[in-house]
């Protein structure tokens, strides 16, 4: 009898153990790694398994969530008959004159306002800008340099942050920008200096991946995390801490 109840008792102890949920990270399915915001991969919560699992504008790359990089940035990059239209190719609007409104003319795939008039920049060619009223030769292009911001806790880019990037790309290849560019990541003061060390150094590295897949030269581009030990703002609120979380660019 006490060899019957010493088999039951193990038979129980062991039913009780493979009823368990496996600690985080192991999982045997996705229920166990919702409360993570994760999936389960071959017994592992990771944030992604396939591109349906990450929001609107990443992809699922290394069980990572990341931004896509836009199909271009430039009409060269669509190839001929083909125009560059929010990040995307897209059929040009024109292929003569004929096609556009009456006194417009066909440049480059898009119809132009007549006698080079203009209401902004947008509406001339490469290399013109918008001045009262008439397309004219720009001067020197000047690059935006003003910091990436991140949400709380966030390495991801927004989708602000991206355009940011993309007009910041175009720019520096236009204007054949050469020399170092030192991509410096910021936090605010909260969390510990260990983990906020860390997250600065995601962030950079987040900007870096995003600039080489639009075309920038990695070699061009080092990173370096500063975490919350210089803040642009000493005070302790939301304005504050939402400058504080950036990334900024020294050439």
């Amino acid at each position: 009898m006490r060899r019957i109840s010493m088999v039951a008792g193990l038979a129980l102890a062991m039913a009780f153990m493979t009823g368990c949920p496996k600690p985080y990270p192991n999982c045997d399915n996705d229920e166990a790694c919702q409360s993570h915001g994760e999936v389960c991969v071959q017994g592992q919560c990771q944030e992604c398994a396939t591109d349906a699992n990450c929001k609107e504008g990443f992809s699922c790359q290394a069980n990572k969530c990341v931004p896509k990089a836009p199909e271009c940035t430039t009409d060269t990059a669509c190839g001929d008959g083909r125009i560059c239209e929010a990040g995307k190719c897209a059929p040009a609007q024109c292929k003569g004159d004929t096609q556009c409104p009456s006194g417009s003319k066909c440049e480059r795939g898009r119809c132009q306002a007549p006698q080079n008039t203009c209401s902004s920049s947008a509406d001339c060619g490469e290399g013109q800008e918008c001045k009262a009223g008439q397309c004219v030769a720009g001067g020197p292009k000047q690059c935006n340099w003003e910091p990436i911001r991140f949400g709380f806790n966030e390495a991801t880019l927004s989708s602000e942050g991206q355009s940011r990037l993309s007009e910041l790309a175009d720019c520096i290849k236009s204007t054949k920008a050469s020399g170092k560019i030192t991509l410096e990541g910021h936090a605010d003061d909260r969390g510990t200096e260990e983990y906020n060390l860390q997250l600065s150094n995601r962030r950079a590295a987040s900007v870096k991946r995003y600039l080489v897949d639009l075309g920038i030269p990695s070699k061009s581009l080092d990173t370096v995390g500063y975490g919350e030990t210089r803040p642009l703002n000493q005070a302790s609120d939301e304005e504050a801490w939402s400058q504080n979380r950036r990334v900024e660019f020294r050439r």
